[in-house]
């Protein structure tokens, strides 16, 4: 056996669709879990204060939506349909990816566990986690189009 054909055996490759829908979860599961963290923090101490980070979180995480990650999961979207049907599961994510999610994970620790008033560190998660979330809507948006119309967006 050569090596290309062990390689070939052992990828766990799936198709276009699942990678669109693991990408979806994902960015959901993400988002939900960083906006929870924001939500349990604000209800530590609710007051007044509180409804203004809340409604500040909510408007940072949709100018974020709109300015960034919109785009960043548009790119996204397009690179998985351009795949072969059959890709390495982990290709749900760009390589580039898998390096800000290796330096965000351990930012999030650090700040998680730092003296930061958690109040305010609450709008940086509700932010990011929103803006996570909504984007995600796209790659599920993109999945139903693909089973809707037989074939996966952006195929002639």
């Amino acid at each position: 056996m050569n090596t290309k054909h062990i390689i070939d055996k052992l990828n766990p490759a799936v198709s276009r669709e699942w990678l669109l829908l693991l990408a979806g979860v994902m960015w959901s599961g993400v988002g939900l879990m960083l906006g929870n963290y924001a939500w349990h923090w604000w209800m530590d101490q609710p007051s007044m204060l509180t409804v203004g980070l809340v409604i500040l979180g909510v408007a940072l995480a949709v100018l974020a939506y709109r300015a960034l990650f919109r785009n960043i999961a548009g790119k996204n979207i397009d690179r998985i349909q351009a795949f072969d049907n059959r890709t390495c599961i982990f290709a749900f994510q760009a390589w580039k990816g898998y390096l800000i999610i290796g330096i965000m994970v351990p930012g999030g620790l650090l700040l998680r566990h730092s003296s930061f008033p958690k109040e305010y560190l609450a709008v940086i998660y509700a932010t990011i986690g929103g803006a996570l979330f909504l984007s995600s809507i796209q790659y599920y948006a993109a999945l139903w189009k693909g089973w809707s119309g037989g074939r996966m967006v952006g195929q002639a």
